[in-house]
């Protein structure tokens, strides 16, 4: 029994990478159809909200003026559309189509004797015109709110006494402005819809709703507040088929707004019923709009304009964002002695000097509606999906057999059937796992890979190390890679692109590749039984610790934390790191990760270098796993087209190599120039 155990497991590591290779092949497809999907659309729509407009209007000397000179302004800055959203007495008022009163106020007005027991709204139109588009509107939105409502007129012009507080009336939702609507499209501006689930959800009247939406060429619309359209806590699946059923109906689709703390209640089951006809929205918000405002020189202005340039321009090329809302609000300076806004300051970014749009549309991009990606699927799918589990579990046995090679067979035929029965209980499950485990593992096993031939004395019969450390630092990259084709494969449904769904448990992939490759090194990497393994511990662990070893965990642990702290979404960075990583953005077009080109490449390349000559420069070849788990971490960033994510780690490689030759030939200097001028000091 035991030598045909051996008959079967000595050979499968040399079977299980054949393995891994033609999943990797068998994969690609799936990869291509990912990449024909996300370059489907090259729309790119500026939303502006014109709720803002308003209020920064309504501090002006003549806001229809106003109004009517910043809606050029924004046409000619590339701005094509505009949000409304549901109407509200108070935003008629801002529009100047009513006025509006409190029971007090009217009673001054008509110079009566008002009820004192009486707070009411009382409303007046501008004009008949007026009145008529929009009294309907008011009567039927307070009826099924079951508020009294009577006719009221003054002076020859008409109005309604609305029997609510005029702080409660001037809040409530109803359709949008009707007259508002149809003067943006008048003026040639698309309109985005801002819907809210503020109001009860009533099948027939959303249908006619929705049918004037698409009458007024509404492609597209944005959910204000926590829940979609529809949601309710019960019955919330019937309720949003049905919602889903008159977007599809009327041709409407979604936008989702990135970086939300808290994903809109009902969005994916939205999402999924309207076929993920979706959008990723980036927001430019009120505060960021105060950064512009700030008392600063105009130096620091004009810093804080390109920044607002290069923050769109990266949206849109390096996250898939096809709509950017804008925002914007008055503020009062008490620095300049006036009312201030952000708007000339927004324009600037977009048009002026390294303006965003002109570089948006430089990298291939049109200024329009936006429109949802046309998802490419292939025949391959489900033979593909066979590749994949095999040479997914093989790349994670691989890994495991450089510490027990003798379980190898055990651990492949334990997994297989881990595998199948995750995937029957979750697909979802399924494939996030293993595609985790192949992302670890690949960078794991290059690292160990190329430890191991610095060990076994492999890298010391190399007669240019030079040549040794360029092969290796490209060998040990195409292995990582070998992860990064399973990941991309197994994670290619669009709801990763649009982030409705995102690959958990990416935040191991920082952290295991470094401790299993530590691990490898410390204890695994010699040719020695386990006996020695377990001695090698023991003798570590009984070790008297010193002074010294203390500062080194303290430096080792401070390293770890600094490198935590830059990985990641939530990752500081410096003001000089910032403008450096602008430099590299703008003159480069992809900016390469930090951490790879500058530190874990080089680094790798000179411990390659040296360790033809000495063993201990290994340790340097193990910090370059930093930088292979970077290009594997790069591909989990599912929202990030994969040619820029190529073109990325391709620099980082690439620059990487050139910064290690440097250090090879300082390392060369300086050990050169010792040996010269040592044995003179000696004398």
């Amino acid at each position: 029994m035991v030598n045909w155990y051996k008959t079967w497991n000595n050979p499968l590591k040399n079977v299980l990478w054949w393995l891994v290779i033609i999943g990797m092949l068998g994969s690609l497809p799936l990869a291509y159809t990912r990449h024909l999907t996300e370059t489907s659309t090259k729309n790119v729509e500026f939303v502006f909200d014109y709720r803002d407009l308003l209020d920064i209007s309504d501090l002006q000397t003549n806001p229809q003026s106003f109004i009517a000179q910043q809606l050029k302004n924004m046409k000619a800055a590339g701005i094509g559309s505009m949000a409304v959203y549901e109407s509200t007495l108070g935003e008629f008022k801002e529009s100047r189509h009513i006025e509006m009163y409190n029971s007090r106020d009217a009673a001054a007005l008509t110079q009566t004797f008002g009820d004192p027991n009486e707070n009411f709204t009382y409303v007046l139109f501008k004009d008949s015109a007026t009145q008529q588009k929009l009294e309907p509107l008011i009567q039927k939105t307070f009826a099924d709110l079951n508020v009294g409502i009577k006719p009221w007129s003054f002076k020859n012009r008409n109005g309604l006494i609305i029997q609510m507080s005029m702080d409660d009336a001037s809040i409530k939702g109803m359709d949008p402005d009707p007259i508002t609507l149809q003067m943006l499209k008048d003026q040639g501006f698309h309109i985005v819809v801002r819907l809210s689930n503020r109001r009860p959800f009533v099948t027939n009247e959303m249908d006619k709703f929705l049918k004037q939406l698409h009458d007024m060429g509404v492609k597209r619309i944005i959910v204000d507040g926590n829940e979609v359209p529809g949601y309710t806590e019960e019955d919330t699946e019937v309720s949003l088929n049905k919602m889903a059923d008159l977007l599809n109906k009327n041709g409407i689709g979604l936008a989702a707004i990135e970086l939300l703390k808290e994903p809109q209640k009902g969005f994916n089951t939205l999402a999924k019923q309207t076929n993920y006809n979706v959008v990723r929205l980036h927001s430019f918000t009120e505060k960021d709009g105060e950064k512009l405002m700030e008392p600063l020189k105009k130096a620091e202005l004009e810093d804080r304009i390109q920044g607002v340039a290069d923050r769109f321009v990266l949206a849109v090329k390096d996250r898939n964002i096809r709509m950017v809302f804008l925002n914007a609000k008055p503020l009062k300076s008490l620095d300049k002695g006036k009312l201030v806004d952000p708007l000339s300051a927004l324009y600037e970014s977009l048009q002026g000097k390294d303006g965003a749009i002109p570089r948006i549309e430089k990298a291939g991009f049109t200024l329009g509606s936006a429109q949802t990606f046309e998802v490419h699927t292939t025949g391959w799918q489900k033979i593909a999906s066979v590749f994949m589990l095999i040479g997914g579990l093989s790349i994670i046995v691989l890994m495991i057999s450089f510490f027990i090679p003798e379980a190898t067979l055990v651990f492949f035929v334990l997994g297989l059937l881990g595998l199948v029965g995750l995937h029957t209980l979750s697909a979802n499950l399924y494939a996030q796992g293993l595609a985790l485990g192949a992302a670890i593992s690949a960078p794991s096993i290059a690292i160990m890979l190329a430890i191991r031939t610095v060990r076994s004395g492999a890298a010391a019969k190399w007669k240019s190390g030079l040549a040794f450390a360029i092969w290796t630092l490209i060998k040990t990259s195409a292995i990582s890679l070998l992860g990064v084709v399973y990941e991309v494969a197994l994670l290619n449904h669009i709801t990763y692109s649009l982030v409705l769904q995102q690959f958990r448990g990416v935040g191991a992939l920082h952290l295991l590749p470094i401790a299993i490759a530590g691990v490898y090194l410390l204890f695994f990497s010699e040719s020695n039984t386990y006996s020695d393994k377990i001695m090698h511990v023991r003798r570590i662990l009984t070790s008297f610790i010193s002074v010294l070893w203390i500062v080194i965990a303290g430096v080792a642990l401070a390293a770890v934390f600094y490198y935590l702290s830059r990985t990641g979404n939530e990752g500081q960075a410096s003001t000089v790191e910032k403008l450096f990583r602008s430099f590299l953005e703008n003159t480069l077009g992809v900016r390469p990760r930090t951490k790879e080109f500058l530190v874990a490449h080089p680094l790798f390349v000179l411990g390659a270098y040296l360790s033809i000559r000495y063993r201990h420069a290994v340790y340097l070849i193990f910090i370059g796993v930093i930088g292979q788990l970077s290009i594997v971490d790069t591909f989990a960033h599912l929202h990030t087209p994969l040619h820029i994510s190529l073109i990325r780690i391709s620099y980082g490689i690439g620059f990487g190599a050139i910064i290690g030759l440097v250090l090879i030939a300082a390392w060369e200097i300086i050990t050169r120039s010792w040996k010269r001028w040592v044995p003179r000091l000696s004398k």
